[in-house]
């Protein structure tokens, strides 16, 4: 049992090898577009409700979502 274990664990260790390099985003660049995401989000469901104040609220956060996507594509420069 253990020699098919370390077998598989040299198999995925030898499969995350294999793609040294494979990805080129970075951190920053990965939190700007959830921060961007997060925002178009918030501002398809304050167009689609009937709710003054929720809608407000829902603007509001979605300019906060904005602004963390601003501040992370400053750092990443």
């Amino acid at each position: 049992m253990k020699k098919i274990l370390i077998v598989a664990a040299a198999a995925g260790l030898m499969s995350l090898a294999a793609c040294e390099g494979g990805t080129t985003n970075t951190a920053a660049e990965n939190a700007e577009a959830s921060h961007e995401a997060n925002a178009s989000m918030y501002e398809e469901a304050a167009d689609n409700t009937t709710n003054a104040v929720a809608e407000n609220v829902l603007d509001n956060a979605a300019a906060v979502e904005e602004n963390a996507a601003d501040a992370a594509q400053a750092n990443k420069n």
